[in-house]
């Protein structure tokens, strides 16, 4: 029986005729793997998203990651479960024990090593489930975690899932790295993720693209914090404050002499945004912290900011007061590069010429930091952002869902994609 692509393709190949532009019909049999594949993949989301896996729920992470490490095996994945504690980067906020990684690799009797990955884990806590359980509203899916990340997981799958189908092989290795400790900065995955972007020939990272934008992501900013740590000494304000040692005096004069550091020329951007001191109002103060939020669009700015911020530090009001400063990289930026670009033109032009859909490339941070920074870090391949579904409310309590229209168009675009990287022809710009 012959089978034919699913009614919004031929819709969309109707159009772009009517309308005159160029068209290439889709690929039929991608196209209706996607059309198969997509009641599928909202199962899979409904699984997903019914597990509560917050970033520091280990319970949640384990129950989760062993669904998806389960998935990827009935596949004739190669799977593992890895627990990246040991190797954390350890920041104020990571916890002692990391949610595990689960790598799933599948050989090919190609060359190219091509990396897919997403991540498990979410921001909500234990208990949140119970007031927003998966449903489906009109062309809604919603649920906790769906958007950030869970979509991504599932596509992913159902990806594999194609290529499976279609007995595909021409990739050399086919990793799928999904991690359970994105959203608190992957103190744990960041170093694996770098070494495994560095092994690969092309990375595909799947957040999710905007339901206002269709875009994929060429660069993103990157995260790091200043913590400052002043003690000083308490004495009794009203009678004998000279004793004391005024460790909000100290704080403040040390934030007003780091306020002009941010640079708009180069996008860097440094504010202080908490503080905290004193115990009683007629205590001096013995201890007064800051934090600042800083973000840079290059590398470089990193040690140019962190070096400025050591600097400064050393110029104190009070000579008595202790003073400790940390920088925390919490984040690199992804940078845009050639590779990058060739590569989302590549995935634009399957979009535009074989489903007549429009899809941005933005090489403008914007937004939060990704993982996908991490496997840019060491590699001069190309690495792309949000092959993930369209979806809106990323860390909102009740309003977190994807569009369930951009299903197919995201698998028939990932699905092309694996295979013309393992052709050799998707960062070509042929």
């Amino acid at each position: 029986m012959i089978q034919f692509p699913h009614r919004k393709l031929l819709i969309a190949a109707a159009c772009a005729a009517f309308l005159g532009t160029a068209f290439a019909a889709p690929d039929a049999s991608i196209a209706a793997l996607a059309a198969k594949e997509k009641p599928a993949l909202l199962e899979t989301l409904k699984e997903l998203v019914s597990i509560e896996s917050g970033s520091r729920d280990l319970d949640g992470l384990e129950k989760i990651s062993d669904l998806i490490a389960a998935r990827f095996k009935a596949l004739g994945g190669e799977v593992e479960l890895i627990d990246p504690s040991a190797e954390a980067y350890r920041m104020e906020d990571t916890p002692e024990k990391i949610g595990r990684v689960v790598r799933a690799t599948f050989k090919g009797t190609g060359k190219k090593k091509i990396l897919l990955i997403a991540h498990m884990d979410t921001v909500y806590t234990v208990g949140m489930l119970n007031k927003q359980p998966f449903r489906i509203d009109g062309d809604k899916a919603y649920g906790l975690g769906i958007a950030d990340d869970k979509q991504g997981v599932a596509v992913i799958t159902h990806i594999v899932s194609m290529l499976q189908a279609m007995k595909f092989k021409e990739y050399g290795t086919l990793t799928v790295l999904i991690n359970g400790d994105e959203e608190i900065s992957s103190p744990g995955a960041r170093s694996l993720i770098t070494r495994m972007g560095s092994e690969h020939d092309a990375v595909l990272s799947f957040e999710g693209a905007s339901v206002k934008d269709d875009k994929l992501s060429l660069a993103t900013a990157g995260i790091a914090s200043v913590t400052l740590n002043v003690t000083g000494k308490a004495s009794h304000a009203g009678s004998a404050p000279e004793l004391g040692v005024n460790a909000l005096y100290e704080l403040s004069h040390q934030v007003l002499q780091m306020r002009d550091l941010s640079d708009p020329a180069t996008g860097l951007k440094m504010n202080w945004t908490i503080s905290k001191s004193g115990t009683n109002r007629n205590v001096i103060p013995a201890s007064a912290t800051a934090a600042a939020d800083v973000r840079v669009l290059k590398v470089s700015d990193y040690d140019r900011i962190e070096q400025q911020v050591n600097e400064r530090v050393k110029k104190q009001l009070i000579p008595e007061a202790k003073v400790e400063l940390k920088f925390e990289r919490r984040r690199p930026p992804l940078e845009s590069s050639e590779a990058s670009i060739a590569m989302a033109r590549h995935a634009q032009r399957i979009y535009k010429d074989e489903l007549g859909l429009p899809l941005g490339a933005d090489d403008k941070a914007a937004g939060g930091g990704t993982d996908a920074a991490f496997a840019a870090l060491k590699t001069k391949a190309p690495v792309v952002e949000r092959f993930g579904l369209q979806g809106f409310g990323a860390h909102s309590a009740d309003a977190e869902y994807v569009l369930v229209n951009s299903i197919e168009p995201r698998l028939y675009l990932g699905t092309r994609m694996v295979m013309d990287l393992a052709r050799g022809k998707a960062s070509s710009g042929n």
